[in-house]
């Protein structure tokens, strides 16, 4: 009798996730659709179609409510979330991003750090009774820059190759890593003063800071020689499937080890995308087999639409009914953008737009999402640090900067092409002599 129980309510939780993911899945693709229809990044379709799912109950209808908290598609979310920063990570090239030079460095420290410092003070001013450590993690929220949303804008507007287009880039990839390293330190300065219930000294920072440090360095070090040793052996296994399995172990073990020392698991996730080569796996690239990036193409687009619906049904319409929650909203949109635009003053050559290197860091877009996502579910003294409320300010500040970018790029671009043409008629001119 208690074996039957069990399946049935085994049967019940199943058939529930079945159902919750064919809503959540046909609510991705259609709110991506609609926004790609409009030129703007599919994820923000995900993302906005995910709030209306989420607060359907503001019309009565109370029978999607139980996604907000239902275990099985937390999970799907967090591997989505996982095969997410694998794919940066895949996309992203160690190399490429020494060869960007010391613009590409400056403009992501400055898109860093100024952020950062920013949205501390937003969340001093709106949040004064809260911790320090909350106004940390809210400006931490704000320093890293969406890759892929910049990305897909450029190549839109066939402006990849431009000079430009590299420095945002390279720099947008170098800000994510700084992200993960700023996020990974915040995390356990918040987890360490939890536990301990009282401030912690800069040296337990400092050993966080380099925690997190060193597992990057030292995963894509050795990452980076055991890589090819282990594709040569699984190539000697004649069966489908095997480059898919290695690396999807592989990053599933990276993300474990991260874990395991109390970092967020996409900083494993990416480190084994950053780490993977094409290279590393000719053998079955000679063979016929397709790139790691085609072979996660399934999955991803399968799983990290649930993560993005998934953040988009936590967000609570009902906050913003306080006033003061709409204008924190609006202040932190407003300092991403600035903090972002600090980014131009850190461009090193001469004759460059400057001005759209600022506006290409704009977009937080996955990144701020993930960022929120973490701080919901760390708690301190009893309380997450990040409150229905704030996470709902953060969402509206991403959505808000994703929009924006596509846009003011398109516009920046276009007038900076103009000084240039400009600049270079002004230069063919031959001085009148007599």
């Amino acid at each position: 009798m208690q074996y039957s129980e069990s399946t049935a309510e085994h049967g019940t939780s199943v058939s529930l996730i079945l159902i919750s993911l064919v809503v959540i899945l046909m609510s991705a693709k259609l709110g991506g659709a609609l926004l790609e229809r409009i030129r703007q990044p599919a994820v923000l379709g995900e993302l906005i179609f995910g709030v209306l799912l989420g607060n359907l109950s503001l019309l009565g209808l109370h029978q999607l409510d139980y996604l907000k908290t239902n275990e099985g598609i937390a999970i799907l979310a967090e591997l989505g979330v996982i095969f997410l920063l694998f794919e940066v990570g895949l996309e992203s090239n160690i190399k490429q991003m020494m060869e960007v030079g010391l613009s590409s460095f400056l403009v992501a420290l400055v898109g860093v750090i100024v952020p950062m410092l920013l949205g501390w003070g937003v969340g001093a001013w709106f949040l004064p009774h809260s911790s320090t450590l909350v106004h940390v993690f809210i400006g931490a929220t704000l320093s890293a820059t969406s890759v892929g949303i910049t990305a897909r804008v450029l190549k839109d507007l066939g402006k990849t190759t431009t000079k430009e287009a590299r420095i945002i880039l390279g720099a947008a990839v170098i800000d994510d890593v700084m992200g993960l390293v700023i996020l990974a330190a915040v995390s356990g300065i918040i987890k360490a003063a939890d536990r301990g219930g009282a401030g912690i000294s800069i040296v337990d920072v400092s050993l966080i800071v380099l925690k997190a440090v060193a597992f990057l360095v030292i995963a894509l070090w050795i990452g980076s020689r055991l890589s090819p040793r282990m594709f040569a052996l699984a190539s000697r296994l004649n069966v489908s499937g095997v480059l898919l399995a290695v690396s999807i172990c592989f990053c599933f073990l990276l993300s474990y080890l991260a874990n395991r020392i109390e970092l967020a698991p996409i900083v494993g996730a990416f480190a084994a995308g950053l780490i993977l080569d094409p290279v590393h796996y000719q053998d079955f690239r000679g063979r016929g087999e397709h790139s790691i990036e085609d072979l996660l193409r399934p999955i991803s687009s399968f799983l990290v639409p649930v993560f993005f619906v998934l953040m988009g049904v936590r967000v609570d319409l009902k906050t913003f009914a306080d006033s003061s929650i709409l204008g924190f909203a609006l202040a932190l949109t407003f300092v991403a953008i600035l903090g972002k635009q600090a980014c131009a003053l850190a461009v090193l050559e001469k004759g460059l737009d400057r001005i759209s290197v600022g506006i290409g860091m704009i977009p937080r877009g996955e990144v701020g999402l993930i960022f929120a996502s973490i701080g919901a579910a760390l708690m301190l003294s009893g309380s997450p640090v990040v409150s229905s409320s704030t996470y709902s300010a953060v969402v509206i500040m991403v959505i808000l900067t994703t929009l924006v970018t596509p846009p003011l790029l398109k516009i920046s671009l276009a007038h900076g092409d103009r000084r240039k043409v400009a600049r270079a008629k002004e230069g063919q001119r031959i001085p009148f002599t007599r």
